[in-house]
């Protein structure tokens, strides 16, 4: 049920949800209440606006990637890395039959990196799939799969393909990590994400390294096309919006 919900609450965090909203109510009064009318069309050009372009897009990615931290330290051999799922496009991936990634492959990246260079002994993907159809793609086996191609041994890959949002990453990654013995943990995942996903695993009782990586937002300079609205820019607001929101209600469910 919580699952539903959240993705019901996507929906209703997006701008461009609020926008649409505000000129179609804008535009249903507008024979009745003339400046009401033009006032929530207004609105709802702006709530459009400006979450499309990049200051606004900048500002959301630097406020929701402030706390994140990496304390990774090159000195030390890992029991093991924990990769966080998420860069997966398994619509994608469905049609074209070949492994398709969002920006955030940043994190199987990594991760490939440190057991590459022996930093770790293993590696645990987790990540599930919200798709309920037999046979739909799993985002875990997908990774492990593309690890392996990549020459990773197999025996050093473990993976979890129970979870379906941070909460279940780590509650179904602390249950393998207990029955393995694992000590020394890095947790790799993006820096918009990072402090959910540290303060969730932290809530089960683990308290792994981070390694942060994807950072998105970037310094502050003047350039022509800044005022201009671009779709990226608002999924860029979209996304840090959701994830200030994740936060709140972790908090509030004592999750984080």
């Amino acid at each position: 049920m919580f699952v539903f919900l959240s993705k019901v609450l996507d929906l209703l965090l997006a701008p461009l949800t609020w926008g649409l909203l505000l000129v179609a109510a804008g535009g249903i009064l507008r024979r009745r209440r003339a400046r009401l009318s033009t006032g929530l069309q207004v609105l709802g050009w702006l709530v459009l606006y400006v979450p499309s372009t990049e200051p606004m897009a900048n500002l959301l990615q630097r406020w929701v990637e402030a706390g994140a931290e990496s304390s990774y330290q090159a000195d030390t051999v890992y029991d093991a890395v924990i990769v966080l799922g998420g860069m997966v496009d398994a619509d994608a991936s469905e049609r074209s039959g070949l492994p398709e990634y969002t920006p955030a492959v940043e994190r199987i990246l990594r991760g490939y990196e440190l057991l590459r260079a022996g930093r770790a002994r293993r590696v645990l993907i987790s990540g599930g799939t919200l798709d309920t159809r037999a046979g739909a793609l799993v985002e875990a086996d997908i990774l492990g799969r593309q690890l392996e191609l990549w020459g990773v041994e197999p025996e050093r890959i473990v993976r979890e393909a129970r979870s379906r949002n941070t909460r279940e990453n780590a509650l179904e990654s602390e249950r393998l990590i207990r029955e393995r013995g694992w000590k020394r943990l890095l947790l790799v995942t993006s820096a918009a994400h990072m402090p959910r996903a540290l303060g969730t695993f932290e809530a089960v009782g683990l308290h792994p390294d981070t390694l942060v990586v994807d950072v998105r937002a970037h310094g502050w300079y003047p350039h022509t096309g800044w005022w201009q609205p671009r779709a990226s820019n608002l999924s860029a607001s979209s996304d840090a919006l959701r994830e200030l929101f994740g936060r709140f209600v972790y908090q509030l469910r004592g999750w984080a």
